[in-house]
């Protein structure tokens, strides 16, 4: 049996989230392998970790004593929950802790867990026992008659939720729902893709790069992993007694923007952005980023050129408008299109430096765009469109009257134009990570 030797932490492993194929130097003593290595991601678990640490070392010590190791990741809680654990390893010799300082998010936590792992056979576990342990025992056997992935599911006999409300009920189909229609390839190889609980094989997911979004690092699994044959147990999703729940709005729009980089990033479009090297998805957040900014820019220039309000001329206007647009771009690509950047350049004094540079390419692509604007609206569109153009349209027959003006046609043109510019400069400037010692 290996045991930790020492209570001191693991090494959090930096670069690319890969899992080796051969397991990491083991810790310890004996030259025994590790069949299973169980990973617990926590956040604020104080309440929860010791009484988990107990519960799985007393079900795993039945069946597969001394071939298992339990290793908690903490995001450095506040509440310390990384210490309480960490203290419990002169107790319990297979448990094994890390400390996570800077980097966040459950899915990076449990890669992590397993880059540090030496069993053959890696799985995660939520730390406050929402998960039935006892589940364990059946994920293990299903791996052991050939699966490469087994997955507790709430959707198969024996499987469901305690007590949800019809709303959260509505939002997790719905969810799966979204899923199947973006990623149908990966979703319908599971009937519970949302699980957190789950074993699979180390060689299944060994030399991929992952590159999870959020909670649902099954979804990365399935769909980067070399899985083949998938066991379902079924399991009752239990409501947590102590702590916080994690879930919040922004869970959800982290699974919609991981099924739309796995969309992007796997199958045909996937192979065409490996080979032109193009990062797709960063460019999809980055435009939507960009059409958020197109409704404030053509706000404020309505607001200030049109006759029945300021009246003031296209140009100022124009200059104040996109000013506007890349204040509220800047805010949006910095929390979100270049998190993964943003994360390791926290600092005050590098945010500022971020802003300087994006503020100056994208005021270059401001004149670009002030240039294809005064253009079009002054010499091309004058030879297509003499005046205003107006779109009429019936809905439940009354004839309705769009006026689409020249102004803001060509502004659209425009706008277009500088967003591939201040992509790709911004891609290779604004958000980069060097490192120096």
């Amino acid at each position: 049996m290996k045991t930790n030797s020492s209570n001191s932490l693991l090494t959090v492993s930096t670069g690319p989230l890969k899992i080796s194929e051969l397991p990491p130097n083991p810790v310890g003593t004996g030259d025994e392998s590790i069949h299973l290595s169980l990973v617990i991601p926590t956040y604020k678990e104080r309440e929860n970790i010791k009484n988990v640490v107990n519960v799985l070392s007393q079900l795993l010590d039945e069946s597969i004593a001394g071939n298992y190791e339990l290793i908690v990741v903490d995001d450095d809680s506040p509440d310390r929950t990384w210490e309480i654990a960490q203290s419990l390893t002169t107790e319990y010799p297979q448990l094994r802790v890390m400390r996570r300082q800077q980097e966040r998010g459950l899915s990076s936590a449990v890669i992590r867990g397993w880059q540090a792992a030496t069993g053959s056979v890696l799985g995660v576990i939520d730390g406050d026992l929402q998960h039935p342990p006892e589940v364990l025992i059946q994920l293990l056997r299903s791996i052991e008659q050939g699966a490469d992935l087994a997955v507790a599911s709430r959707h198969v006999e024996g499987g469901g939720v305690s007590s949800w409300s019809v709303v959260r009920r509505f939002l997790s189909r719905g969810a799966q729902l979204l899923g199947l229609v973006i990623l149908p390839g990966v979703l319908g190889r599971v009937s519970d893709p949302m699980s957190g609980y789950f074993m699979v094989r180390r060689n299944a997911i060994a030399n991929t790069i992952l590159n999870p979004v959020g909670y649902k690092i099954l979804l990365e699994v399935i769909g980067r992993g070399k899985v083949g044959q998938v066991a379902e147990v079924g399991y009752v999703f239990c409501e947590r007694k102590e702590g916080e729940s994690k879930v919040t709005w922004k869970q959800y729009i982290d699974y919609i923007h991981h099924l739309v980089r796995l969309r992007l990033s796997t199958g045909r479009v996937g192979r065409l952005r490996r080979k032109v090297n193009f990062p797709v998805g960063r460019f999809v957040c980055f435009g939507l980023v960009g059409f958020s900014g197109v409704f404030v820019d053509m706000a404020i220039l309505y607001l200030l050129s049109e006759p029945t309000t300021l009246a003031w001329p296209p140009i100022p206007s124009k200059i104040i408008a996109g000013e506007i647009a890349i204040l509220n771009n800047f805010f949006w690509n910095d929390a979100w299109t270049f998190a993964d950047v943003t994360a390791r350049q926290q600092e005050w004094q590098q945010r500022w430096k971020r802003f300087f540079k994006f503020n100056l390419i994208c005021l270059a692509g401001l004149a670009l765009n002030i240039l294809i604007l005064y253009l079009m609206y002054n010499l091309v569109l004058p030879h297509f469109i003499h005046n205003d153009v107006t779109i009429t349209f019936t809905v439940l027959n009354l004839k309705l009257n769009l006026i689409i003006r020249k102004l803001y046609i060509a502004n659209f043109i425009a706008i277009a134009v500088a967003t591939i510019w201040n992509f790709w400069i911004n891609l290779k400037l604004s958000w980069r990570v060097t490192d120096v010692k």
